[in-house]
């Protein structure tokens, strides 16, 4: 059984750092594209970032570009996300996802609140 799950979360000042992580099981994780994937309230998902299989080859949405940093560690079947100058409008449900442009598992998410 695919399992994503995400963590990390919390309620951070504007300006402050968080550092996601998504612990997969049930697949050959270092066989996947994976994404990082938000819904802020009232809103439809965003593609936050996304990451080949061997993790070498990296995407942004224009929105956190040079704030976001999304890596994985293949050996410990994880994905990360650095978040780093966080905004109020950073806030949201942050999932991860198997697959780039399209998904095929999404994690339970974890949520992100970025409030003064």
């Amino acid at each position: 059984e695919v399992q994503l799950q995400a963590s990390g979360g919390g309620l951070v000042q504007p300006g402050g750092s968080l550092r996601l992580s998504c612990a997969a099981s049930g697949f050959t994780f270092g066989s996947y594209d994976m994404s990082w994937v938000r819904q802020a309230p009232g809103k439809g998902p965003e593609r936050v970032s996304a990451i080949n299989s061997g993790g070498g080859s990296t995407y942004y949405a224009d929105s956190v570009k040079g704030r976001f940093t999304i890596s994985r560690d293949n050996a410990k079947n994880t994905l990360y996300l650095q978040m780093n100058s966080l905004k109020s409008e950073d806030t949201a449900v942050y999932y991860c996802a198997r697959g780039r442009l399209g998904y095929d598992y999404w994690g339970k998410g974890t949520q992100v609140t970025v409030s003064s």
